[in-house]
């Protein structure tokens, strides 16, 4: 599916979907991770460690057994994307795989809401790749999801993804203290969060307006 014509909302399910918005500087997808993109991913990882290994979430309980295999972790992120609870995608520039976003603990009833994460590769980083990555699932989930509320949580030194919810426009909810556990310790996050009456353009046509400077 388009970018095109995912705005005209014209899906049979909700997933497997894919995105697509052709910028100026380039097309930026959102699809499915993929068992073959195992080489590239580790690729992107491995030349990636130090640019993102320090925001990561780890556990303070490690379970038994080792790492999973890339093939079952696609396998449970697809098992995730099956039962409602996540919209896990690669990202793709002009066709090149360079991160990952994720819409995560979807909950309907009277919350209607998610959280948002994601990653990009340092040498694509500044693009405005993110931001209209965020800003087209955050559309998806409103208007094919139905969900009402999108919160996205951040270390308070994550320059880079704070730039990314400042472009976006998202509020500042404040600071949750000792919110997830990253790198062997409790680390503290601000929340930042959009609903559907703040956007009723659209997040990305909104974020469309701001790079053309007419918003």
């Amino acid at each position: 599916m388009t970018g095109k014509t995912a705005r005209a909302w014209t899906v049979t399910k909700p997933w497997p979907v894919t995105l697509r918005e052709d910028t100026l500087d380039g097309s930026v997808v959102l699809r499915p991770l993929r068992r073959r993109d195992a080489h590239d991913w580790m690729t992107l990882r491995a030349r990636n460690a130090g640019w993102l290994e320090q925001w990561e979430a780890t556990s303070p309980r490690p379970g038994p057994g080792g790492s999973p295999t890339f093939g079952e972790y696609v396998r449970a992120l697809a098992s995730q994307a099956r039962n409602g609870s996540s919209l896990p995608f690669a990202v793709e520039f002009d066709g090149e795989l360079v991160g990952q976003l994720t819409v995560s603990s979807i909950t309907y009833g009277s919350l209607c809401g998610a959280s948002v994460g994601y990653w990009v590769s340092e040498h694509v980083a500044g693009r405005g790749i993110i931001p209209t990555a965020v800003a087209m699932s955050v559309d998806y989930c409103f208007a094919v999801l139905g969900l009402h509320r999108i919160e996205i949580n951040i270390r308070p030194e994550n320059g880079p993804s704070l730039r990314v919810v400042e472009k976006l426009g998202l509020r500042d909810e404040g600071l949750r203290e000792r919110f997830l556990h990253i790198q062997g310790a409790w680390r503290d996050h601000r929340t930042f969060a959009i609903t559907t009456e703040e956007v009723p353009e659209g997040l990305l046509a909104r974020w469309q307006a701001t790079r053309r400077g007419d918003g």
